[in-house]
């Protein structure tokens, strides 16, 4: 059996991680190549600091084709991903294609897929933010409603699915980032350096990250956040913030371009484990990213939400995370009520960390 997979940004990259390690111990189980899979970077994110250390640091097999076609419009990126992929898919004639989450790279890659009329799986299919002015919402709904397989990491995905009428074969297995977040914490406490590199204190500072579209293409939004983040901010407690390339080239559009206050510290991307590491020992997560406001979860740090709506609405409706919006007065708002939360119980949300095994053995399933 022969999959496909397609991976672009770095979310992508850490959950086929997982993945991958459950097909290799398939494998070799079975003590053949049962399931060759080959892995195919469309180059969405090819800054250094965004992919090439994650296939090294999380021990990823360097992808059998890069695509290299970088950044640009969203038709753009997206037509020159569908070209190439289905050039991969003609040669390689998979029996699946795997995609993930709701970037171009997976849209691209299921439709590549679809009208070639082989077989697509949606890892994280099923989450709605139910905002169609979000490009990442536009790509969960047409992939899902394109794919063979229904990977869903909640109760509520499959909801949303049945909503759509899509009910064939559809599967709740968990979540994959819990897999890898599980595997990768021990490992960022062993071999991550990055509290001692930046001299912060465990549960001495509040980690922030920026990068969806909504936010880095309007000046109002960003202005309002990183507003908020210095007001915020203390000597005693300081914020990090990890700057997304787009979000670097908008934040020169800020004001000045610079961050007035010496509490908010504003860094390069860093690697997957420096992140888990920093998630870990956070004291409160300030976030617009889906993932980050799950690995919040996970690590058990109370998070912040810079939109006004999230996937993951489970984690609101347990009082883990709070959407502030960008507006500072409602951010300080949450930051007030969140930086005196902590969490000794924390339910079954995505499962027990082995969905990537579930993926494994629906494949076998399916495919057999």
């Amino acid at each position: 059996m022969k999959l496909v997979t397609i991976v672009g940004a770095r979310p992508q990259f850490i959950k086929a991680a997982s993945v991958s390690r459950a097909i290799q111990k398939h494998n070799s189980q079975k003590h053949h190549t049962w399931l060759k899979e080959i892995m195919v970077h469309t180059g969405q994110h090819y800054d250094e600091n965004m992919s090439q250390v994650f296939f090294d640091e999380l021990e990823i097999p360097e992808p059998a084709y890069n695509l290299g076609v970088g950044s640009g419009s969203h038709g753009k990126m997206t037509g020159a991903m569908l070209e190439r992929i289905e050039e991969v898919i003609l040669k390689e004639t998979p029996d699946i294609v795997m995609v993930y989450g709701d970037t171009n790279s997976t849209l691209a890659g299921a439709l590549a897929a679809a009208k070639l009329h082989v077989p697509v799986g949606h890892v994280e299919a099923g989450l709605r933010s139910f905002n169609r002015r979000m490009p990442e919402e536009i790509n969960r709904v047409l992939t899902d409603h394109v794919s063979s397989l229904l990977l869903c990491p909640t109760k509520t995905a499959v909801r949303n699915l049945q909503v759509e009428g899509i009910t064939k074969g559809v599967f709740k297995i968990g979540d994959v980032m819990f897999d890898s977040f599980l595997y990768n914490q021990q490992l960022a406490e062993e071999r991550s350096n990055i509290l001692t590199k930046l001299g912060l204190k465990p549960k001495s500072f509040c980690l922030a990250t920026v990068h969806r579209e909504e936010n880095t293409a309007n000046l109002e939004n960003l202005a309002g956040i990183f507003e908020a983040f210095e007001e915020l901010a203390t000597p005693e407690c300081p914020f990090v913030v990890p700057l997304h390339p787009r979000t670097k080239i908008a934040f020169k559009g800020k004001k000045s371009g610079t961050v007035h206050s010496r509490n908010v510290q504003i860094l390069d991307p860093v690697s997957y484990l420096d992140m888990v590491l920093l998630e870990t020992h956070a004291k409160v997560i300030l976030t617009d990213s889906g993932g980050v406001q799950k690995e919040a979860f996970f690590a058990h740090v109370p998070c912040i939400t810079l939109r006004e709506e999230t996937e993951w609405i489970e984690l609101v409706e347990h009082g883990f995370n709070r959407i502030a919006g960008c507006e500072v007065q409602r951010i300080r708002a949450a930051f007030e009520e969140m930086i005196h939360k902590s969490f000794t119980v924390v339910p079954d949300l995505y499962g027990a960390g082995e969905a990537s095994e579930e993926i494994v053995g629906i494949l076998e399933s399916a495919m057999n």
